[in-house]
C-alpha cells in the first residue's frame, strides 16, 4: 500500500481502501482468463455486490456509503491494477450516482427511486449515448435513437454501441432525440423491456472484459416518467463531469501493475552476463526512474484536483478545464509507463502467459475515452484566451 500512503486522509479512506485491496487482489487472478475469453466478469460483480462495492456512492441516508469523488478515484485505480476491465465498468455504474449527488438534477423521489434500486435490488446501471453514426456524445452530435410520445408513454427505437456491461446491465439510461424536437433526453429504461436486444460486437485487443456490446432498442414501449433528463436543465447550467475522472483513476491503476510486475521483475532476473540482478543496471534504474516520474505527476495532479473538488465547491463550475487535463496526463502518463515497463521486462512481455502484455494492450484504450486529447487541448486554449491577464 506504500503508492497510496501519501494520498490517505483519514480512517475512513484506510478502511475502504482495505476493502478495494481485498477484491483488486482476487480480480487479479481471474484477469488473465477473463481478458483471453472475452467475456464479462460476472465474478467479480458478484463479489463487488456482496460487500456492498456498488452502492459506494449513494448517501449514507438511502443505504450506501456516500464516498465522495477523492475516494472514487481512489479505489478505482486500486481496483484497476486487479482488472481494468471491471474497474472500468464498475465505474461507469457508480459514476451515475455521484454526479447527481453533486448535480441534482434529479428530483427527490427519483433520486430516491434510483438508490433503492442500486441498494435494494442490487441493480447494476449505465448511460448508454454513443452511436455508430454520431461518435463520442462528449462531441455534441444528436442521437439518432428516437423516443416518440406514444399512448401515454414512449416509443423508442434506436442503436447504441460501446455500451459496456451490456450483458449485466439490469436498467440503462438510454439518449434520445424527444419526439423529432431537436431536444435529448435521457430514459430509464429496464433490460428486461421488450424490444431490447445485445449484439455481441465488442471484439477488441483492449479492455475485453466490458463487454461494451451494442444496444438495440426495437419499438420498446416506455412508461411516461421514465423521461428522467431533459438537455434543458431546469435548475440552470450543469456542473463539469467531475465523475469522469474514474477514466484517468483506471488506467493510471493499469500502469501502477506494469509498473509493480516490471520492478519485481528487475529484482529477481538475474541473466549469467551479469553479477546480480538487472535492478543494478544503470539503464534499467533510469527506466524505473522515470515511471516513478511518470506516475507522480499524473497521479498528484489527479488528486489534488480532486480533492479540491471535494473541498472547495464554489470553484466547481471552474474546473472543467482542470479536470480534463487530469484525463489528458493521466492516460498518456500511464501508456508511457506501460511502455517503459514492457522495454524493461523485455521479450517476455510479449508472451500470451505474461500479465504484461494484457496491461500493454488495455493502457491504450485510455487514449479513447472521453474527454479525447484534441478537445482537452483545444478547451485549455480557449480558456487562455477567456482569462487573459489585464495589461
Amino acid at each position: 500500500m506504500y503508492l497510496y500512503d501519501s494520498y490517505l486522509k483519514d480512517h475512513r479512506q484506510k478502511e475502504l481502501l482495505d476493502l478495494a485491496d481485498g477484491l483488486a487482489n482476487s480480480f487479479a487472478e481471474r484477469a488473465d482468463d477473463i481478458d483471453k475469453e472475452g467475456r464479462f466478469p460476472f465474478e467479480n460483480f458478484k463479489e463487488m455486490k456482496e460487500i456492498g462495492y456498488t452502492a459506494l456512492t449513494v448517501p449514507e441516508n438511502l443505504g450506501g456509503r456516500g464516498i465522495n469523488l477523492y475516494e472514487f478515484v481512489m479505489l478505482q485505480e486500486r481496483i484497476a491494477t486487479g482488472d481494468a476491465s471491471t474497474a472500468l465498468s464498475v465505474g461507469w455504474h457508480l459514476g451515475i450516482m455521484l454526479e447527481m449527488v453533486d448535480d441534482q438534477e434529479w428530483s427527490d423521489d427519483l433520486f430516491e427511486r434510483m438508490a433503492k434500486l442500486v441498494v435494494d435490488e442490487k441493480a447494476l446501471m449505465n448511460r448508454a449515448a454513443t452511436e455508430p453514426a454520431s461518435g463520442s456524445p462528449t462531441r455534441g452530435g444528436m442521437p439518432e435513437t428516437k423516443a416518440i410520445e406514444h399512448d401515454n408513454g414512449w416509443l423508442m427505437n434506436g442503436r447504441k454501441s460501446f455500451t459496456s456491461m451490456a450483458p449485466a446491465l439490469d436498467y440503462v439510461l438510454v439518449s434520445a432525440e424527444i419526439n423529432q424536437s431537436g431536444k435529448k433526453g435521457f430514459f430509464l429504461v429496464d433490460m428486461k423491456s421488450e424490444g431490447i436486444r445485445i449484439e455481441e460486437k465488442w471484439n477488441t485487443m483492449s479492455m475485453r472484459g466490458t463487454r461494451s456490446d451494442d444496444l438495440v432498442l426495437q419499438d420498446v414501449k416506455l412508461p411516461l416518467d421514465s423521461l428522467i433528463e431533459e438537455s434543458e436543465n431546469p435548475k440552470g447550467m450543469k456542473l463539469p463531469k467531475a465523475w469522469l475522472l474514474h477514466i484517468p483513476a483506471c488506467y493510471l491503476g493499469v500502469a501502477i501493475a506494469a509498473r509493480n510486475y516490471a520492478v519485481k521483475f528487475a529484482s529477481e532476473y538475474s541473466p549469467n552476463s551479469l553479477p546480480g540482478p538487472i535492478k543494478d543496471v544503470a539503464e534499467v534504474q533510469r527506466k524505473i526512474g522515470e515511471m516513478e516520474l511518470e506516475l507522480l505527476r499524473a497521479r498528484e495532479m489527479m488528486y489534488s484536483i480532486a480533492w479540491r473538488w471535494v473541498t472547495e465547491p464554489k470553484k466547481r463550475e471552474n474546473m472543467a478545464g482542470e479536470l480534463a487535463a487530469v484525463k489528458h496526463v493521466a492516460t498518456n502518463g500511464a501508456s508511457n509507463v506501460v511502455d517503459l515497463a514492457m522495454r524493461i521486462v523485455g521479450a517476455r512481455g510479449l508472451f500470451n502467459e505474461s500479465p504484461m502484455q494484457r496491461y500493454y494492450r488495455d493502457v491504450r484504450a485510455g487514449l479513447h475515452n472521453p474527454p479525447m486529447d484534441d478537445a482537452v487541448v483545444s478547451l485549455l486554449a480557449s480558456n487562455a484566451f477567456k482569462h487573459q491577464e489585464p495589461k
